[in-house]
């Protein structure tokens, strides 16, 4: 049996009981877990002191605060491997009593480490010690914040840089972009802020993940109507699309599962008091809910709501759509800066193109090197601004400008007819210049008598 070389240790266990509790607790790692880091650290100590052979074995006590190593080598007269044996004289050396061939055990432990392993290769050991640690609690933090991804959560403002916002959840630091903010608030040092949990980042090579969290994200104003709207939370509304520019405007399109439930009723609340909460917490961004549709053209008609549209085409192939809107509701179609009819084609998904009623028009300056410098001039200041315009307007009146002859109000014509389709000119009326009524134009306008024929002799 092997006989056994041990040193008393003087070192105060409870402050070693108390470190691994402290341990334990600040950096969320479990008992057993920790317990066998510490192990597998003296492991790699002892087996870079006396070799990967080497026949040992560790022993650590959370409860007492022991670690105790137990080195076990052969005695032998002469040594020939120094990490698997040991000499009858230094076994002997302490007044035992060994004999050649039998095992010798040393016994190491907190005191007496420094001894056999040296300051150095001691303080590599709780370099490593550490690191495993941190590597654990980066672990723990990743499994757990990964399971917590598109879900909101409450952070504290901590530290605001110019581009970034870095708040604090628990005792874990998040960031936010500037792209993941509303545009427009500002946050202060130690204010709550409630945002999207969109991302963790686990960088190789570095301690703690990167924890990203937003504001601006579509599914954060999906989670906040789950939040305040129970129906929602239940299933009996289900949100079928959202788009959002954060700080301005979004259009949120529901669908109820219940024939009995409105769901835009439902999701604006008694007086608007569901919406307005939600409006609050986005600075009040405007939203628009409107009700899906499975029927293409009725979707994109309220989608483009509140302007009120004439007429849709569809075309599925190219996920297209031509909406023709009336002349007064244009601006409401296309919205401050072409926002309205943007978020109508980020939730319906199509490519939105507004006409007016009446077909597509181009303007008249398209046509300007035709029509001659000064008579487009007359034009405009005539409120004669576009092709369609121009075609509607009265032979008589046009003949009446200087520098109008019948020929080139023909020519003028036949010009802008070309450009449009047979279609898009069939409810325009268009008067032959033979129907002009030149003897009442020239009578109010004598002047335009002599240009006209002045201008019809050099044609000549």
């Amino acid at each position: 049996m092997a006989k056994r070389k041990s040193a008393k240790s003087s070192i105060n266990k409870q402050l070693i009981i108390e470190a691994f509790a402290e341990m334990a607790r600040q950096k969320n790692i479990d008992r057993d877990l920790l317990q066998g880091i510490i192990e597998d650290t003296f492991s790699q100590m002892v087996r870079k002191k006396y070799g990967q052979d080497s026949n040992f074995d560790i022993i650590v006590n959370m409860d007492k605060g022991d670690i105790e190593i137990y080195l076990l080598r052969e005695v032998v007269d002469e040594v020939e491997d120094p990490n698997l044996q040991i000499a009858l004289e230094e076994a002997n050396h302490a007044g035992e009593n060994y004999e050649v061939g039998d095992e010798h055990l040393t016994e190491l432990n907190l005191e007496n480490l420094s001894e056999f392993f040296g300051r150095r290769m001691i303080s590599m050991a709780a370099q490593t010690l550490s690191q495993r640690v941190r590597e654990v609690e980066r672990d723990n933090v990743v499994a757990e914040y990964n399971q917590k991804v598109g879900e909101i959560i409450v952070t504290e403002v901590y530290q605001v840089r110019r581009n970034d916002v870095y708040v604090m959840h628990g005792k874990v630091e998040m960031r936010m972009p500037r792209n993941e903010q509303i545009w427009r608030e500002r946050y202060k040092k130690g204010e709550s802020v409630r945002a999207l949990l969109k991302e963790v980042r686990v960088h190789e090579g570095q301690g703690q993940p990167e924890i990203i969290i937003s504001r601006s994200d579509p599914q954060f104003l999906q989670r906040l109507f789950e939040i305040e709207i129970p129906e929602i939370y239940d299933g009996i509304i289900e949100m079928k699309g959202i788009a959002r520019e954060p700080g301005e405007r979004a259009k949120v399109a529901v669908m109820s599962l219940d024939e009995r439930v409105d769901p835009v009723g439902a999701c604006v609340g008694m007086k608007g008091v569901r919406i307005h909460s939600i409006v609050r917490e986005l600075s009040n961004e405007n939203i628009d809910v409107i009700p899906w549709s499975s029927d293409a053209k009725q979707f994109v008609a309220r989608a483009l709501q509140p302007a009120k549209v004439k007429e849709i085409t569809i075309d599925n192939d190219t996920r297209t759509a031509t909406v023709v809107v009336p002349d007064d509701q244009v601006s409401l179609a296309i919205g401050k800066n072409g926002q309205n009819v943007r978020l109508a084609m980020k939730l319906t998904g199509y490519s939105i193109s507004l006409v007016k009623e009446g077909g597509e028009d181009i303007e008249l300056v398209e046509f300007r090197e035709e029509v001659g410098d000064d008579l487009f001039k007359l034009l405009v200041e005539a409120e004669i601004e576009t092709a369609k315009e121009f075609l509607k307007a009265d032979p008589a009146t046009l003949l009446s400008f200087e520098g109008m002859t019948p020929t080139k109000l023909e020519e003028l014509r036949k010009v802008m007819m070309a450009e449009f389709e047979e279609d898009e000119l069939r409810d325009i009326d268009i008067r032959p210049v033979s129907q002009a009524a030149p003897e009442s134009a020239v009578a109010e306008n004598p002047a335009a008598e002599n240009a006209a024929v002045e201008a019809d002799k050099q044609e000549e």
